[in-house]
């Protein structure tokens, strides 16, 4: 921005102000993250009802509810109370900005999940998350990167302080973990380059849709989601429609396909902008397992290091209710 430039040798004050007017590009980004404090930066959302020179009422007024009984709630939120609407159709509807994003911090005492998602056709995504002696999942940290190879994502990721962990589990989107770059599979550059087994288990893409969107859920006593995400995870913050793409700066969200009247088509979403979420879905049914809906059944864990596995590592059974 030209008013940064002029303002950056003198360290001065910058004040931006507007509606969100559609809620696509950067500008809800930027609110989103700057709610949370960036630095220097801080954003603040004044709903009309704040006004009290022309809401006396506030929330209560005559005009506030005159105006939220005829719109729609997505204007009203929008317009009224400076609530911007996610993209139409995303997948995760169930997702918040201010219920989900939170600072989280790393604990050193605490196992280290290390989900990877190579992710060849988008992004190569990686996402370390703990979970909390309470059960909360926290995702603190994710490496989402374009056009780098897997070799090198690993190289950032020792470099940092989290590799001191003692006790890392990998898991990958079982879908790659085969597969072959040059002369090695994924798993395989992973167990030659760190020593970690990868483990991965496949799953429908609903089902592993329906696992994150369980663990998004608001617990009614508690009041806490079974997820949170570091604002500074801006790669699948995006996917989920909380912020643009890091890439292009686009609103680029995991979505279902929809026809020109707006209506969904088929059973599956739109395979794109989602290597963030395939990474966080295998994440979390290799370390959970599925929605159990009733019937008991089997879920097959599998390792891959290319070496031969134990009847035991072969099948592994999580029991559950299906």
């Amino acid at each position: 921005m030209k008013c940064q430039a002029r303002v950056t040798p003198k360290n001065g004050w910058i004040t931006l102000g507007g509606t969100y007017e559609g809620a696509l590009g950067w500008f809800p980004g930027l609110i989103a993250a700057w709610g949370y404090g960036d630095k220097d930066a801080q954003s603040f959302i004044l709903p009309a009802p704040t006004n009290w020179h022309f809401y006396p009422g506030g929330v209560n007024d005559p005009k506030i509810l005159r105006l939220k009984q005829e719109s729609s709630d997505e204007f009203f939120l929008e317009r009224i109370m400076g609530v911007a609407s996610p993209p139409k159709g995303r997948v995760f509807t169930e997702f918040r900005p201010d219920v989900h994003i939170r600072e989280v911090e790393y604990d050193p005492d605490l196992p280290l999940f290390i989900w990877e998602d190579p992710g060849y056709g988008h992004a190569h995504a990686i996402l370390l998350a703990q979970k909390a002696p309470g059960g909360q999942v926290k995702v603190f940290k994710e490496f989402y990167e374009r056009g780098i190879i897997t070799e090198d994502m690993i190289d950032v990721l020792m470099g940092t302080f989290y590799w001191k962990n003692p006790n890392k589990k990998l898991v990958i989107d079982p879908n790659y973990a085969k597969q072959h770059a040059a002369t090695r599979s994924i798993a395989e550059i992973w167990l030659a380059k760190t020593g970690l087994v990868a483990y991965g288990t496949k799953c429908r893409i609903s089902e592993g849709t329906e696992r994150v969107k369980s663990f998004l859920k608001v617990h009614p006593i508690t009041g806490e989601p079974g997820i949170i995400f570091h604002p500074s995870c801006k790669g699948i913050l995006s996917e989920f429609g909380a912020c643009p793409n890091p890439f292009d700066g686009q609103t680029k969200v995991y979505s279902w396909k929809m026809d020109r009247e707006g209506n969904v088509v088929g059973d599956d979403p739109d395979d794109r902008w989602n290597d963030g979420i395939k990474a966080l879905s295998y994440g979390i049914v290799e370390e959970f397992g599925l929605v159990t809906t009733g019937a008991r059944h089997e879920v097959i864990m599998r390792r891959y290091d290319g070496g031969a596995r134990t009847p035991r590592e072969e099948r592994l059974a999580m029991r559950g209710r299906r």
